[in-house]
């Protein structure tokens, strides 16, 4: 097994004497082996890393976005794709080395970008092996793909090192992230985070085979929860009185039911079902309703054989990945 160095974390690893990388503030010791909500203690964990052809346009452009998945989550929502990560603890320990040596292979493999899925409670290593990547040779953008449940300090290590920012504002009800997932105050916090991104990076694109490659700004992602139709026209409107013109917007209708979570009062707090035509097509009518046009939306799909299975070494269909690294034996064809 492969464990951090601690002298590389430098001043960032105080964030973890007592964490308050995130607005939980446990407080916890991670350096002494101790576990916030989050799950982890400061040894990066990661379950998976490859090439995904699933994300909008200006991500994935032509090539795919390089994406690694973090092991845990401080948010833990009870209707997560991903629990097998962000709740079961699947994953394995990858040293700072090792981290910027899975980016540099992304790049190899000609990855758009490097796309870090659910890190905030992993940001201190994250960024060490970021520097050391870069200082190695990464040159394509740095993602930051996120619940957006942030403390704007943590943001503030990454600041240098990301270019891009994928957050996602789940929800502006406070009932419902209390119900969902336990954090009554997520609208603030992420309200915060969010216009914290979008004051520090910019919308900036290039073209690449004809196609608009974004290299700096931010996207915000809003994935709509069935029978909820009001809170997501509450998040359209923050958008367009806050954030149109300085970031694009991206409706996601894909929400899957997945039965293996215990917190059924989080799954009751909305229809747990896939969202309707009629849905759907008041969806459309609300964004036409705002004007909001620089964006994305889904379309509506009501299978679920895309859901990942962190299991397998493809854990995506072939359409959508190309596996690299994958915790339960390292890098793929080597």
């Amino acid at each position: 097994m492969e464990y951090t160095d601690l002298d590389s974390l430098n001043a960032a690893g105080d964030f973890y004497k007592s964490c308050t990388l995130c607005p939980r503030n446990c407080n916890v010791n991670r350096f002494s082996g101790d576990r916030g909500f989050c799950g982890e203690t400061f040894d990066l964990r990661i379950a998976y890393g490859g090439i995904h052809f699933g994300e909008e346009p200006p991500v994935t452009v032509s090539k795919g976005s390089g994406t690694i998945f973090f092991t845990g989550c401080n948010l833990r929502c009870s209707f997560c794709q991903n629990y097998q990560i962000s709740q079961d603890g699947m994953g394995k320990v990858l040293g700072i080395e090792d981290f910027a040596g899975l980016c540099l292979r992304l790049q190899e493999e000609g990855a758009e970008n490097i796309n870090l899925v659910t890190g905030t409670h992993h940001i201190p290593v994250i960024r060490a092996g970021l520097e050391e990547a870069k200082n190695k040779g990464l040159k394509i953008p740095v993602l930051w793909n996120t619940s957006s449940y942030e403390n704007t300090g943590s943001l503030e290590l990454l600041k240098p090192l990301v270019d891009v920012w994928l957050p996602d504002l789940k929800t502006l009800n406070p009932e419902i992230s209390k119900r969902v997932f336990a954090a009554e105050n997520y609208p603030a916090k992420a309200k915060r985070a969010i216009r914290w991104m979008v004051e520090n990076s910019p919308l900036k694109f290039t073209e690449k085979d004809g196609k608009r490659k974004i290299v700096s700004g931010v996207i915000l992602r809003h994935l709509v929860l069935p029978g909820r139709l009001n809170d997501s026209r509450m998040v359209i409107e923050w958008f367009k009185e806050f954030l149109e013109g300085k970031a694009l917007f991206s409706l996601m209708t894909q929400y899957t039911p997945v039965k293996a979570h215990k917190n059924k009062d989080g799954l009751n707090a909305f229809q747990d079902r896939h969202v309707s035509e009629e849905e759907y097509g008041k969806l459309q009518e609300m964004l036409e309703e705002y004007g909001i046009q620089d964006g994305f939306y889904q379309e509506l799909e009501t299978d679920d054989s895309w859901l990942p299975d962190f299991n397998l070494i493809s854990p995506f269909p072939s359409s959508l990945s190309k596996p690299l690294w994958h915790w339960s034996c390292g890098f793929e064809n080597r």
